[in-house]
């Protein structure tokens, strides 16, 4: 690994200029240069719709998993890009334990029989559950986090990239005026 003492030396002294710039335009001792209206209004728009996909994509992994230590369960394994084990849903759970009641009490039972009945069609729900929460993250989830985890990552670069050259134009702007003030005075002399 190559380390150059004099790039680190000049990175550190662009970022300590850029932060005396950005400290100054805080404090209203700087010019700031504006940026065009309708690029101050799409930055505007990207962060409120960062905002916004954030929430609602939070709130519907909420509402499609409310148990907070499952949802950490499918996060820790989608980071470790593994598949998800498959587990029975609560409705499939209800129906299998129906089922086994009416095998025990006996299918020919009229509690058995309504037990069997009941249990198949709490199968059926829990499976179109299944399907409607697989169906939910690929189709509605995963382009928000792609959203998210791509575009939304890009448009954060470009948007430090240019506020870092605007930055950097100020501090010219400043160099300047200073060099055309200090050069009148001294034409005064």
């Amino acid at each position: 690994m190559d380390f150059n003492v004099k790039k680190l030396a000049s990175d550190a002294g662009v970022f300590f200029t850029r932060a005396v710039q950005f400290t100054e335009e805080k404090l209203g001792q700087a010019e700031k240069t504006e940026l065009e209206p309708h690029l101050e209004n799409l930055i505007a728009q990207g962060d409120c719709t960062k905002n916004w996909t954030e929430k609602i994509l939070r709130q519907t992994e909420v509402l499609l998993q409310p148990n907070p230590s499952a949802r950490i369960e499918e996060f820790i394994y989608d980071k470790l890009e593994k598949k998800i084990p498959s587990k029975m849903t609560n409705a499939e759970l209800l129906g299998q334990y129906m089922l086994d009641a009416a095998n025990e009490f006996g299918p020919g039972t009229p509690y058995g029989s309504t037990l069997i009945t009941v249990g198949e069609y709490q199968r059926r729900l829990g499976g179109a559950e299944r399907e409607f929460l697989h169906t939910s993250a690929v189709t509605f989830l995963t382009p928000l986090r792609n959203f998210l985890e791509g575009d939304w990552r890009t448009i954060s670069k470009e948007k430090r990239l240019l506020e870092n050259r605007r930055l950097d134009l100020d501090i010219c702007k400043a160099r300047l005026k200073k060099a055309k003030q200090a050069e009148a005075k001294a034409a005064v002399r």
